[in-house]
Protein backbone atom coordinates (compact mmCIF):
# COMPACT_ATOMS: atom_id res chain seq x y z
CA UNK A 1 0.00 0.00 0.00
CA UNK A 2 1.32 3.46 -0.87
CA UNK A 3 2.19 5.58 2.13
CA UNK A 4 0.76 9.08 2.07
CA UNK A 5 0.84 12.01 4.41
CA UNK A 6 -2.84 11.47 5.12
CA UNK A 7 -2.01 8.43 7.26
CA UNK A 8 -2.92 9.16 10.85
CA UNK A 9 -0.87 7.28 13.39
CA UNK A 10 -3.15 6.48 16.27
CA UNK A 11 -2.29 4.13 19.09
CA UNK A 12 -3.76 3.33 22.46
CA UNK A 13 -0.40 3.32 24.20
CA UNK A 14 -0.38 4.54 27.80
CA UNK A 15 1.74 7.53 28.80
CA UNK A 16 4.96 6.44 30.48
CA UNK A 17 6.51 7.94 33.59
CA UNK A 18 9.80 9.85 33.61
CA UNK A 19 11.68 6.84 34.99
CA UNK A 20 10.18 4.45 32.46
CA UNK A 21 11.36 6.73 29.65
CA UNK A 22 14.72 6.98 31.46
CA UNK A 23 15.09 3.18 31.57
CA UNK A 24 14.19 2.66 27.91
CA UNK A 25 16.64 5.38 26.84
CA UNK A 26 19.60 4.53 29.09
CA UNK A 27 21.11 2.16 26.53
CA UNK A 28 21.88 5.17 24.36
CA UNK A 29 24.38 6.27 27.02
CA UNK A 30 26.52 3.23 26.21
CA UNK A 31 25.98 3.49 22.46
CA UNK A 32 27.11 7.11 22.46
CA UNK A 33 30.07 6.34 24.72
CA UNK A 34 31.34 3.99 22.02
CA UNK A 35 30.37 6.40 19.23
CA UNK A 36 32.06 9.29 21.01
CA UNK A 37 35.33 7.37 21.34
CA UNK A 38 35.18 6.56 17.64
CA UNK A 39 34.41 10.10 16.50
CA UNK A 40 36.86 11.79 18.83
CA UNK A 41 39.86 9.55 18.23
CA UNK A 42 39.76 7.73 14.88
CA UNK A 43 41.24 10.50 12.72
CA UNK A 44 44.08 10.96 15.22
CA UNK A 45 44.60 7.18 15.32
CA UNK A 46 44.91 7.19 11.54
CA UNK A 47 47.50 9.97 11.74
CA UNK A 48 49.41 8.10 14.48
CA UNK A 49 49.56 5.17 12.04
CA UNK A 50 50.92 7.37 9.22
CA UNK A 51 47.88 8.67 7.28
CA UNK A 52 47.97 12.05 5.49
CA UNK A 53 45.02 14.47 5.96
CA UNK A 54 43.72 13.82 2.41
CA UNK A 55 43.80 10.05 3.07
CA UNK A 56 41.61 10.25 6.17
CA UNK A 57 38.20 10.50 4.41
CA UNK A 58 38.69 7.33 2.36
CA UNK A 59 39.73 5.45 5.52
CA UNK A 60 36.27 6.23 6.91
CA UNK A 61 34.49 4.88 3.80
CA UNK A 62 33.79 1.30 4.86
CA UNK A 63 31.82 2.32 7.93
CA UNK A 64 29.07 4.43 6.29
CA UNK A 65 28.98 2.15 3.24
CA UNK A 66 28.14 -0.77 5.51
CA UNK A 67 25.59 1.34 7.39
CA UNK A 68 23.82 2.05 4.11
CA UNK A 69 23.17 -1.68 3.77
CA UNK A 70 22.75 -2.68 7.40
CA UNK A 71 20.33 -0.05 8.69
CA UNK A 72 17.26 -0.72 6.50
CA UNK A 73 17.78 -4.49 6.80
CA UNK A 74 17.98 -4.34 10.60
CA UNK A 75 14.99 -1.97 10.66
CA UNK A 76 12.91 -4.29 8.51
CA UNK A 77 14.01 -7.39 10.43
CA UNK A 78 13.14 -5.81 13.78
CA UNK A 79 9.68 -4.82 12.45
CA UNK A 80 9.03 -8.50 11.81
CA UNK A 81 10.60 -9.86 14.99
CA UNK A 82 8.68 -10.94 18.06
CA UNK A 83 9.66 -13.53 20.62
CA UNK A 84 10.63 -14.15 24.21
CA UNK A 85 13.04 -11.20 24.26
CA UNK A 86 10.76 -8.78 22.41
CA UNK A 87 11.11 -6.98 19.07
CA UNK A 88 13.97 -4.45 19.25
CA UNK A 89 15.88 -5.66 22.32
CA UNK A 90 17.61 -8.66 20.68
CA UNK A 91 19.21 -6.23 18.19
CA UNK A 92 20.29 -3.83 20.96
CA UNK A 93 22.07 -6.64 22.75
CA UNK A 94 23.67 -8.28 19.70
CA UNK A 95 25.03 -4.96 18.47
CA UNK A 96 26.38 -4.15 21.95
CA UNK A 97 28.31 -7.41 22.20
CA UNK A 98 29.91 -6.98 18.76
CA UNK A 99 30.67 -3.29 19.39
CA UNK A 100 32.37 -4.07 22.70
CA UNK A 101 34.62 -6.64 21.03
CA UNK A 102 35.59 -4.12 18.32
CA UNK A 103 36.31 -1.45 20.96
CA UNK A 104 38.71 -3.80 22.72
CA UNK A 105 40.68 -4.60 19.58
CA UNK A 106 40.68 -1.12 17.98
CA UNK A 107 43.53 0.41 20.07
CA UNK A 108 45.66 -2.66 19.39
CA UNK A 109 45.88 -1.66 15.71
CA UNK A 110 49.41 -1.45 14.37
CA UNK A 111 48.57 -0.83 10.69
CA UNK A 112 46.19 1.51 8.86
CA UNK A 113 44.31 -1.35 7.20
CA UNK A 114 43.74 -2.98 10.59
CA UNK A 115 42.31 0.21 12.11
CA UNK A 116 40.09 0.79 9.05
CA UNK A 117 38.80 -2.78 9.17
CA UNK A 118 37.99 -2.56 12.87
CA UNK A 119 36.23 0.76 12.29
CA UNK A 120 34.10 -1.05 9.71
CA UNK A 121 33.14 -3.71 12.26
CA UNK A 122 32.61 -1.16 15.04
CA UNK A 123 30.41 1.15 13.00
CA UNK A 124 28.33 -1.74 11.67
CA UNK A 125 27.81 -3.11 15.17
CA UNK A 126 26.86 0.31 16.57
CA UNK A 127 24.26 0.62 13.79
CA UNK A 128 22.78 -2.77 14.75
CA UNK A 129 22.17 -1.39 18.25
CA UNK A 130 21.32 2.20 17.34
CA UNK A 131 18.88 1.86 14.46
CA UNK A 132 16.17 -0.09 16.38
CA UNK A 133 16.45 2.41 19.28
CA UNK A 134 14.83 5.08 17.07
CA UNK A 135 11.88 2.82 16.32
CA UNK A 136 11.78 1.78 19.99
CA UNK A 137 10.65 5.27 21.05
CA UNK A 138 7.78 5.19 18.56
CA UNK A 139 6.89 1.64 19.63
CA UNK A 140 6.69 2.46 23.31
CA UNK A 141 5.38 6.04 23.52
CA UNK A 142 2.15 7.72 22.42
CA UNK A 143 2.68 10.48 19.87
CA UNK A 144 2.34 13.28 22.42
CA UNK A 145 5.35 11.92 24.38
CA UNK A 146 7.72 11.23 21.48
CA UNK A 147 9.50 14.58 21.53
CA UNK A 148 10.17 13.91 25.21
CA UNK A 149 11.40 10.40 24.38
CA UNK A 150 13.80 11.55 21.67
CA UNK A 151 14.95 14.41 23.91
CA UNK A 152 15.74 11.85 26.63
CA UNK A 153 17.86 9.99 24.09
CA UNK A 154 19.61 13.29 23.34
CA UNK A 155 20.29 13.70 27.05
CA UNK A 156 21.97 10.31 27.32
CA UNK A 157 23.80 10.83 24.04
CA UNK A 158 25.11 14.09 25.45
CA UNK A 159 26.40 12.71 28.75
CA UNK A 160 27.81 9.57 27.09
CA UNK A 161 29.72 11.65 24.58
CA UNK A 162 30.99 14.01 27.29
CA UNK A 163 32.56 11.20 29.27
CA UNK A 164 33.91 9.44 26.18
CA UNK A 165 35.45 12.62 24.83
CA UNK A 166 37.21 13.79 28.00
CA UNK A 167 38.35 10.37 29.23
CA UNK A 168 41.64 10.23 27.24
CA UNK A 169 42.47 13.77 28.40
CA UNK A 170 41.69 12.95 32.04
CA UNK A 171 43.76 9.77 31.92
CA UNK A 172 46.74 11.69 30.57
CA UNK A 173 46.54 14.98 32.47
CA UNK A 174 44.83 14.08 35.77
CA UNK A 175 45.76 10.46 36.32
CA UNK A 176 49.17 10.79 34.63
CA UNK A 177 48.75 7.84 32.29
CA UNK A 178 51.75 7.83 29.94
CA UNK A 179 50.80 9.37 26.60
CA UNK A 180 52.62 6.77 24.48
CA UNK A 181 53.51 3.24 25.51
CA UNK A 182 56.73 1.75 24.13
CA UNK A 183 56.00 -0.38 21.08
CA UNK A 184 52.58 1.13 20.37
CA UNK A 185 51.75 3.98 18.00
CA UNK A 186 48.47 4.70 19.82
CA UNK A 187 48.75 6.46 23.22
CA UNK A 188 47.93 4.48 26.36
CA UNK A 189 45.31 7.07 27.34
CA UNK A 190 43.38 6.26 24.15
CA UNK A 191 43.82 2.51 24.54
CA UNK A 192 42.49 2.44 28.10
CA UNK A 193 39.56 4.66 27.09
CA UNK A 194 38.52 2.18 24.42
CA UNK A 195 38.68 -0.70 26.91
CA UNK A 196 36.47 1.27 29.30
CA UNK A 197 34.11 2.02 26.42
CA UNK A 198 33.59 -1.68 25.78
CA UNK A 199 32.41 -2.19 29.37
CA UNK A 200 30.17 0.89 29.42
CA UNK A 201 28.59 0.10 26.03
CA UNK A 202 27.59 -3.42 26.97
CA UNK A 203 26.52 -2.52 30.52
CA UNK A 204 24.25 0.37 29.53
CA UNK A 205 22.51 -1.54 26.74
CA UNK A 206 22.05 -4.53 29.03
CA UNK A 207 20.38 -2.23 31.59
CA UNK A 208 17.75 -1.16 29.04
CA UNK A 209 17.25 -4.73 27.82
CA UNK A 210 16.59 -5.98 31.34
CA UNK A 211 14.60 -3.01 32.65
CA UNK A 212 12.18 -2.45 29.74
CA UNK A 213 9.43 -4.69 28.43
CA UNK A 214 8.10 -4.23 24.91
CA UNK A 215 4.49 -4.22 23.81
CA UNK A 216 3.50 -7.22 21.66
CA UNK A 217 1.88 -6.59 18.25
CA UNK A 218 -1.79 -5.63 18.56
CA UNK A 219 -2.85 -8.51 16.30
CA UNK A 220 -0.33 -11.28 16.98
CA UNK A 221 -1.87 -13.75 14.53
CA UNK A 222 -1.77 -11.24 11.69
CA UNK A 223 1.77 -10.30 12.69
CA UNK A 224 2.95 -13.92 12.35
CA UNK A 225 1.24 -14.22 8.98
CA UNK A 226 3.03 -11.12 7.73
CA UNK A 227 6.29 -12.38 9.20
CA UNK A 228 6.04 -15.60 7.18
CA UNK A 229 5.58 -13.55 4.00
CA UNK A 230 8.71 -11.50 4.73
CA UNK A 231 11.07 -14.40 5.50
CA UNK A 232 12.78 -14.56 2.12
CA UNK A 233 15.55 -12.18 1.15
CA UNK A 234 13.61 -11.35 -2.02
CA UNK A 235 10.55 -10.30 -0.02
CA UNK A 236 12.64 -8.22 2.35
CA UNK A 237 14.47 -6.54 -0.54
CA UNK A 238 11.12 -5.78 -2.19
CA UNK A 239 9.81 -4.23 1.01
CA UNK A 240 12.87 -2.00 1.38
CA UNK A 241 12.76 -0.97 -2.29
CA UNK A 242 9.05 -0.22 -2.09
CA UNK A 243 9.66 1.87 1.03
CA UNK A 244 12.37 3.91 -0.72
CA UNK A 245 10.15 4.70 -3.69
CA UNK A 246 7.07 5.43 -1.59
CA UNK A 247 8.46 7.65 1.15
CA UNK A 248 5.95 10.17 2.55
CA UNK A 249 6.41 13.74 1.31
CA UNK A 250 7.60 14.98 4.71
CA UNK A 251 10.15 12.18 4.88
CA UNK A 252 11.55 13.21 1.48
CA UNK A 253 11.79 16.82 2.65
CA UNK A 254 13.53 15.80 5.87
CA UNK A 255 15.86 13.48 3.94
CA UNK A 256 17.40 16.43 2.10
CA UNK A 257 17.87 18.27 5.40
CA UNK A 258 19.50 15.19 6.93
CA UNK A 259 21.83 14.78 3.96
CA UNK A 260 23.42 18.21 4.38
CA UNK A 261 23.22 18.14 8.19
CA UNK A 262 25.27 14.98 8.44
CA UNK A 263 27.69 16.07 5.74
CA UNK A 264 28.48 19.17 7.80
CA UNK A 265 28.78 17.15 11.00
CA UNK A 266 30.96 14.56 9.29
CA UNK A 267 33.46 17.24 8.23
CA UNK A 268 33.63 18.34 11.85
CA UNK A 269 34.03 14.84 13.28
CA UNK A 270 36.84 13.73 11.02
CA UNK A 271 38.76 17.01 10.88
CA UNK A 272 38.19 18.98 14.08
CA UNK A 273 40.62 17.12 16.35
CA UNK A 274 43.38 17.27 13.72
CA UNK A 275 42.58 20.93 12.90
CA UNK A 276 43.00 22.18 16.47
CA UNK A 277 46.81 21.67 16.50
CA UNK A 278 47.04 24.02 13.50
CA UNK A 279 44.77 26.80 14.72
CA UNK A 280 45.44 26.94 18.47
CA UNK A 281 48.68 25.08 19.23
CA UNK A 282 51.25 26.32 16.71
CA UNK A 283 51.02 23.34 14.33
CA UNK A 284 53.36 20.89 16.13
CA UNK A 285 54.72 17.76 14.34
CA UNK A 286 52.41 14.74 14.23
CA UNK A 287 53.25 12.33 17.05
CA UNK A 288 54.98 14.92 19.23
CA UNK A 289 53.92 15.45 22.83
CA UNK A 290 52.48 18.85 21.83
CA UNK A 291 50.47 17.25 19.04
CA UNK A 292 49.03 14.61 21.38
CA UNK A 293 48.04 17.32 23.87
CA UNK A 294 46.39 19.34 21.08
CA UNK A 295 44.35 16.42 19.72
CA UNK A 296 43.26 15.50 23.22
CA UNK A 297 42.10 19.09 23.67
CA UNK A 298 40.02 18.57 20.53
CA UNK A 299 38.40 15.61 22.29
CA UNK A 300 37.74 17.84 25.32
CA UNK A 301 35.97 20.27 22.97
CA UNK A 302 33.84 17.37 21.72
CA UNK A 303 33.06 16.60 25.34
CA UNK A 304 32.03 20.21 25.91
CA UNK A 305 29.59 20.30 23.00
CA UNK A 306 28.15 17.03 24.27
CA UNK A 307 27.74 18.63 27.71
CA UNK A 308 25.82 21.47 26.07
CA UNK A 309 23.70 18.82 24.31
CA UNK A 310 23.01 17.17 27.67
CA UNK A 311 21.71 20.36 29.28
CA UNK A 312 19.96 21.72 26.20
CA UNK A 313 18.02 18.45 25.83
CA UNK A 314 16.11 19.31 29.03
CA UNK A 315 14.75 22.48 27.43
CA UNK A 316 14.26 21.19 23.89
CA UNK A 317 10.64 19.98 24.29
CA UNK A 318 9.58 23.33 25.80
CA UNK A 319 11.36 25.29 23.07
CA UNK A 320 9.70 23.11 20.42
CA UNK A 321 6.34 23.76 22.08
CA UNK A 322 6.91 27.51 21.89
CA UNK A 323 8.42 27.85 18.40
CA UNK A 324 7.30 24.58 16.71
CA UNK A 325 9.58 21.67 15.99
CA UNK A 326 10.51 22.93 12.54
CA UNK A 327 11.56 26.44 13.56
CA UNK A 328 13.42 25.05 16.58
CA UNK A 329 15.46 22.82 14.30
CA UNK A 330 16.20 25.68 11.88
CA UNK A 331 17.53 27.88 14.69
CA UNK A 332 19.62 25.04 16.13
CA UNK A 333 21.22 24.20 12.78
CA UNK A 334 22.14 27.85 12.28
CA UNK A 335 23.77 27.86 15.74
CA UNK A 336 25.87 24.83 14.79
CA UNK A 337 26.90 26.30 11.45
CA UNK A 338 28.00 29.60 12.98
CA UNK A 339 29.91 27.70 15.65
CA UNK A 340 31.97 25.76 13.10
CA UNK A 341 32.65 28.79 10.91
CA UNK A 342 33.94 30.60 14.01
CA UNK A 343 36.78 28.05 14.34
CA UNK A 344 38.62 29.89 11.55
CA UNK A 345 38.83 33.03 13.71
CA UNK A 346 39.71 31.37 17.04
CA UNK A 347 43.33 30.98 18.19
CA UNK A 348 42.78 30.65 21.93
CA UNK A 349 41.90 27.03 22.80
CA UNK A 350 39.46 28.10 25.53
CA UNK A 351 37.45 30.21 23.09
CA UNK A 352 36.68 27.02 21.19
CA UNK A 353 34.11 26.36 23.90
CA UNK A 354 32.04 29.22 22.45
CA UNK A 355 32.17 27.54 19.06
CA UNK A 356 31.22 24.20 20.57
CA UNK A 357 28.24 25.73 22.36
CA UNK A 358 26.60 26.28 18.99
CA UNK A 359 27.49 22.77 17.88
CA UNK A 360 26.03 21.27 21.09
CA UNK A 361 22.74 23.10 20.55
CA UNK A 362 22.58 21.84 16.96
CA UNK A 363 23.47 18.28 17.95
CA UNK A 364 20.69 18.11 20.58
CA UNK A 365 18.15 19.09 17.94
CA UNK A 366 19.60 16.78 15.25
CA UNK A 367 19.13 13.83 17.60
CA UNK A 368 15.51 14.65 18.39
CA UNK A 369 13.56 16.95 16.05
CA UNK A 370 13.85 15.10 12.70
CA UNK A 371 12.84 11.80 14.33
CA UNK A 372 10.00 13.37 16.33
CA UNK A 373 8.61 14.90 13.12
CA UNK A 374 9.15 11.76 11.05
CA UNK A 375 7.50 9.41 13.58
CA UNK A 376 4.14 11.17 13.09
CA UNK A 377 4.25 10.80 9.28
CA UNK A 378 4.98 7.09 8.87
CA UNK A 379 2.86 4.02 9.69
CA UNK A 380 3.46 2.33 13.04
CA UNK A 381 3.83 -1.17 11.57
CA UNK A 382 6.71 -0.01 9.34
CA UNK A 383 8.46 2.19 11.88
CA UNK A 384 11.73 0.23 11.85
CA UNK A 385 11.81 0.01 8.06
CA UNK A 386 11.31 3.73 7.50
CA UNK A 387 13.68 4.70 10.31
CA UNK A 388 16.28 2.50 8.62
CA UNK A 389 15.64 4.08 5.22
CA UNK A 390 15.77 7.52 6.83
CA UNK A 391 19.26 6.68 8.04
CA UNK A 392 20.31 6.35 4.38
CA UNK A 393 20.53 10.11 4.50
CA UNK A 394 23.01 9.92 7.35
CA UNK A 395 25.40 7.51 5.65
CA UNK A 396 25.03 8.76 2.05
CA UNK A 397 26.63 12.15 2.80
CA UNK A 398 29.40 10.36 4.66
CA UNK A 399 30.04 8.16 1.62
CA UNK A 400 30.01 11.16 -0.74
CA UNK A 401 32.42 12.98 1.58
CA UNK A 402 34.83 10.06 1.90
CA UNK A 403 34.93 9.53 -1.87
CA UNK A 404 35.33 13.12 -3.01
CA UNK A 405 36.29 15.48 -0.22
CA UNK A 406 39.84 14.14 0.10
CA UNK A 407 40.46 15.34 -3.47
CA UNK A 408 38.89 18.72 -2.70
CA UNK A 409 40.97 19.06 0.45
CA UNK A 410 44.19 18.15 -1.34
CA UNK A 411 43.74 20.15 -4.56
CA UNK A 412 41.70 23.17 -3.48
CA UNK A 413 42.11 23.58 0.29
CA UNK A 414 45.82 22.66 0.42
CA UNK A 415 45.21 19.99 3.09
CA UNK A 416 44.08 22.71 5.50
CA UNK A 417 41.86 20.81 7.92
CA UNK A 418 40.67 24.07 9.54
CA UNK A 419 39.05 25.03 6.22
CA UNK A 420 37.37 21.62 6.14
CA UNK A 421 35.70 22.39 9.47
CA UNK A 422 34.57 25.81 8.16
CA UNK A 423 33.06 24.19 5.07
CA UNK A 424 31.11 21.94 7.45
CA UNK A 425 29.67 25.06 9.09
CA UNK A 426 28.38 26.46 5.80
CA UNK A 427 26.83 23.08 4.95
CA UNK A 428 24.95 23.08 8.29
CA UNK A 429 23.53 26.52 7.49
CA UNK A 430 22.37 25.18 4.11
CA UNK A 431 20.60 22.35 5.96
CA UNK A 432 18.84 24.94 8.13
CA UNK A 433 17.63 26.82 5.06
CA UNK A 434 16.27 23.58 3.56
CA UNK A 435 14.50 22.81 6.86
CA UNK A 436 12.31 25.88 6.30
CA UNK A 437 10.47 24.08 3.48
CA UNK A 438 9.54 21.00 5.58
CA UNK A 439 5.85 20.64 6.39
CA UNK A 440 5.09 19.41 9.90
CA UNK A 441 1.37 19.09 10.66
CA UNK A 442 1.82 18.96 14.44
CA UNK A 443 3.33 21.96 16.20
CA UNK A 444 4.74 20.01 19.10
CA UNK A 445 4.49 16.68 20.85
CA UNK A 446 4.38 16.77 24.65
Amino acid sequence: MEVTDQIKISTGKPRLSFWQIWNMSFGFFGIQFGWGLQMGNMSAIYEYLGARPDQIPILWLAAPLTGLIVQPIIGSMSDHTWGKFGRRRPYFFTGAVLSSIALIFMPMSSYLWMAAGLLWILDTSINVSMEPFRAFVADMLPSEQRTKGFAMQSLFIGIGAVLASILPYLLHVVWKVDAVHNGHAIPDSVRISFYAGAVVFLGAVLFTVLRTKEYPPEDLEKFHQEKEKKKSFRAQFAEITNGIFHMPVVMRQLALVQFFTWMGLFFMWIYFTVAIPKTCFGNPPVGSQEYITATQWGSVCFGFYSLITFFFAFFLPKIAHFFSRKITHVICLFCGGIGLIAVWFIHNPYLLFLSMTGVGIAWASVLAMPYAILSTHIPQEKMGLFMGIFNFFIVLPEIVSTLFFGYVLSHFLHNNTVLAVVVGGFVLILAGILMMRVYDHEKEMG
